[in-house]
């Protein structure tokens, strides 16, 4: 069984960095393309990362955001928070390539998300 958990949501000042986690497990990691997407109030879902061998970077957050992992472990650093980068943050598990210009639910395995408010 899939379970992704992400962890490290939490109201920060803007202009500041800050990492999000997510803990996975039950699939073979090695093969894994894992992404990180996000969900503004209002707004649909943005995919802003995937890594597998080769990180992909959203060009929205290019320069801000990195993704990373170790075994069982995926990583969104993000710097330079803005308060537009307020949105409840997901990882994925599978789901690529579409996840890159169309995510979706349906599609891959998906955490319940940490929210971040980045506060002007």
């Amino acid at each position: 069984r899939v379970a992704l958990e992400e962890s490290g949501g939490g109201l920060v000042q803007s202009g500041t960095s800050r990492r999000l986690t997510c803990v996975a497990s039950g699939f073979s990691w090695d093969y894994a393309y894992m992404s990180w997407c996000r969900q503004a109030p209002g707004k649909g879902l943005e995919w802003l990362a995937t890594i597998w061998n080769t990180p992909y970077i959203a060009e929205s957050v290019k320069g801000r955001f990195t993704i990373s992992k170790d075994r069982g472990a995926v990583y969104l650093d993000m710097k330079d928070l803005r308060p537009e980068d307020s949105a409840y943050y997901f990882c994925v598990a599978g789901g690529w390539p579409g996840i890159r210009s169309n995510p979706s639910r349906d599609s891959g395995w998906w955490g319940s998300g940490t929210e971040v408010t980045v506060s002007s």
